[in-house]
């Protein structure tokens, strides 16, 4: 470490899990996704090659544990366990042969399952309702195996499909799969392995916690009882694979919970109907008792999601205090998991408050972090910006299960900011057979990404930007308080474009692409903001106006469209000290597939909390001083006060050219959607030139 690194230091120093020495305090945590056993494919599970590529990348850039996310016990289709495929193991151990050179340790984590958790699809749950398709898709996929819960409720993504009770056979066959699966995982050469999960309201969590827990058996109940499963997981893996080897648990310290899928908002008073501290703090012992050598720990459950998967909206570190106090209370190792910032990590390490930091999308953002923070080169990291669009995009909104595309369903863990993960048969920079001239008209993030990509091929590249700076629409969604990582990616970007033979030519509008001297041109415009037919639209302001601060609000603000745009206003509205009032037509806020419910329930659950006026099912028919007049679904119409009016309802392509020959146009101009869409299309066009 350089001498001005000095404040990371504790971050690289050794470490143990029980006998297993780590050689620094990063652990990559698990991701859905990131299992080295591909079980979300069709073809059911197998050795994931693509898994394996990423996590021997980073090991290669000086992580010191990686954890790959679940490995359910039970294929998920096909239904065959995984202890029965031998073949997958033996090519487990050559993998492990080559990520041991690097000195990396990595832990399999295990899944006893999710339960009323499991996030079953729109695609799914029809047919799962319907007796006959349940039986006829249960040699493919058992949707009961599935969602079987430790009692009969509601699942969390469809609340009109009642998940089964699980039955102690089930419960048995799990404990088992356990003990056989980690006995494989040890002959392979795997360090250690994770117990997922008494965490995040999985199968495990559930089981302990007394709110989804009505069982009369031995596994409901009294507290030793809701814990028995998860006692009796470690024990089968000890008495299987030896008292020294490691097992870690993924371990939520609070449930955060206020509800059947009502979580609790950050410093908020509330009753805990899920794990409280007083429990947890009994629940850390008595788990190390029974044989756990490691907590890895954030908090939350499926209901307060944003917990254990925080979006922009969640503080950094806001699980630190929580997890650093269960600490206290236990003699194994504790790490933290959940926006964590390198800098406090470190010195949270060298208090003794926790003993290592975890550490996840970052990872898909940019492989290389750590190396980066070796070598202190913060500014090359590329940030995670928590968007969670590409790779955990489970979506719902009211009346829906989860809306997610299958493609996105059997592809997680990619990155909206970086294409190449997880999809490196897809995108990989290869140079062009012949150097070209390109031509990119508009400095957005599509127009920069084009830039780069082109760049990196071998193409001279000239970037033509109608403004004086670089960035585009983005520049405004990164204007809000809680947007600081979208503003260190637009500061990357400026960066990076510098590393390469770009000419960037600011304040050049281009109208008349035939005066450009260009082989290829590549249209990134944007979009346009739409306009609705009611009378005095003319008073509103447009959102991007608004964030850019280029006109005023008063105290009572009315936005009007719920979509994520117009929600992230109404949340910094209220930051501000306003008082915003959002209008809807559609039956929910954020209705649009590929925004993830950790992000989107959060939002929901502030303004619930917050008591902020939402009028869902709800059309606008005037604007005019000092009021909008709305019509809700019933046909009453009324007036809201409203000092200042934002509109965001959604936005039109506008490129300043139509696709033809040697013409591509990317992004928004193409297609409205969001960054994952214009990044991964940014490469689509430019791989091919």
């Amino acid at each position: 470490m350089n001498k001005t690194d000095k404040k990371y230091e504790a971050l690289f120093t050794p470490w143990k899990i029980g006998n297993v020495e780590i050689k620094n305090r990063i652990v990559m945590c698990p991701m859905g996704g990131t299992s080295l056993f591909g079980w979300f494919e069709l073809g059911g599970c197998h050795f994931d090659k693509e898994a394996a590529n990423l996590f021997l990348k980073r090991a290669q850039n000086n992580v010191g544990l990686i954890i790959p996310g679940i490995a359910p016990l039970r294929d998920t289709f096909w239904g065959k366990w995984l202890w029965q495929n031998p073949k997958m193991f033996d090519e487990l151990k050559e993998f492990m042969d080559e990520l041991h050179k690097t000195g990396a340790k990595l832990f399999v984590q295990l899944t006893a399952g999710m339960g009323r958790s499991w996030a079953i699809t729109e695609l799914v749950a029809p047919l799962h309702k319907n007796k006959f398709t349940r039986a006829l898709i249960k040699p493919i996929i058992d949707t009961s195996h599935e969602l079987a819960s430790p009692s009969e409720q509601p699942s969390r993504w469809a609340h009109d499909i009642i998940c089964p009770e699980m039955t102690v056979e089930q419960i048995h066959e799990i404990i088992e799969a356990f003990a056989k699966t980690a006995k494989l995982c040890k002959q392979a050469g795997v360090d250690g392995v994770e117990v997922h999960a008494v965490h995040e309201g999985y199968l495990l969590d559930q089981f302990s916690i007394e709110f989804f827990n009505k069982r009369t058996d031995e596994y409901g109940g009294s507290f030793e009882n809701r814990y028995r499963f998860a006692v009796q997981v470690v024990k089968a893996i000890k008495e299987a694979c030896g008292e020294d080897f490691p097992v870690s648990l993924r371990y939520s310290v609070e449930s955060k919970m206020k509800g059947f899928c009502e979580g609790a908002m950050p410093g908020e008073e509330y009753t805990e109907v899920g794990r409280a501290m007083e429990e947890s703090e009994k629940a850390a012992k008595y788990l190390q008792d029974a044989g756990y050598d490691m907590l890895n720990a954030d908090n939350g459950t499926y209901d307060s999601w944003y917990w254990a998967h925080p979006p922009m909206y969640m503080p950094e570190n806001c699980n630190l205090d929580d997890v650093s106090h269960i600490k206290k209370f236990v003699d194994i190792p504790v790490v933290c998991a959940g926006r964590m910032d390198a800098e406090v990590g470190a010195k949270a390490v060298a208090e003794g408050r926790i003993d290592a930091v975890g550490v996840a999308r970052q990872f898909l953002t940019d492989p290389e972090w750590i190396t980066k923070l070796i070598e202190d080169r913060l500014e090359d990291i590329k940030p995670c910006i928590c968007c969670h669009s590409g790779c955990f995009n489970f979506s719902s909104s009211k009346g829906h299960a989860n809306t997610q595309d299958l493609t996105d369903t059997m592809g997680l863990a990619r990155c909206a900011l970086n294409p190449e993960t997880m999809q490196s048969k897809k995108y990989s920079i290869k140079p062009a057979k012949k150097a070209k001239r390109i031509a990119v008209i508009g400095g957005g993030i599509g127009g920069m990404e084009a830039a780069i990509v082109c760049a990196k091929r071998g193409h001279t590249v000239t970037l033509y930007e109608k403004s004086d700076k670089l960035g585009g629409v983005f520049i405004a969604a990164a204007t809000p308080s809680f947007k600081e990582k979208d503003r260190a990616l637009i500061e990357w970007y400026n960066r990076e474009i510098l590393k390469y033979p770009i000419e960037v030519k600011l304040n050049t509008a281009v109208t008349d692409l035939g005066k450009l001297d260009a082989d290829e041109i590549i249209v990134a415009t944007g979009a346009v903001a739409k306009k609705i037919p009611v009378k005095g639209a003319e008073k509103a302001i447009e959102a991007i106006d608004y964030l850019l601060g280029k006109e005023p609000v008063g105290e009572n603000v009315t936005v009007i469209g719920g979509g994520l745009t117009g929600c992230e206003i109404a949340y910094e509205l209220y930051l501000k000290g306003k008082k915003p009032t959002i209008v809807e037509m559609q039956d929910d806020l954020i209705t649009t597939k590929g925004i993830c419910l950790a992000n989107t329930s959060y939002l929901r659950d502030f303004f619930k909390t917050n008591k902020v006026p939402v009028h869902l099912e709800t059309g606008v028919c005037e604007i005019s001083d000092g009021a909008v007049k709305v019509k809700d679904k019933d046909g009453k119409t009324f007036d809201i006060q409203a000092d200042s009016v934002i509109m965001s309802v959604g936005y039109n392509p506008a490129p300043v050219a139509q696709e033809g020959k040697n013409v591509h146009v990317i992004g928004d101009a193409q297609k409205v959607g969001n960054l994952r869409s214009v990044i991964w299309g940014a490469w689509d066009v430019c791989m091919k030139l």
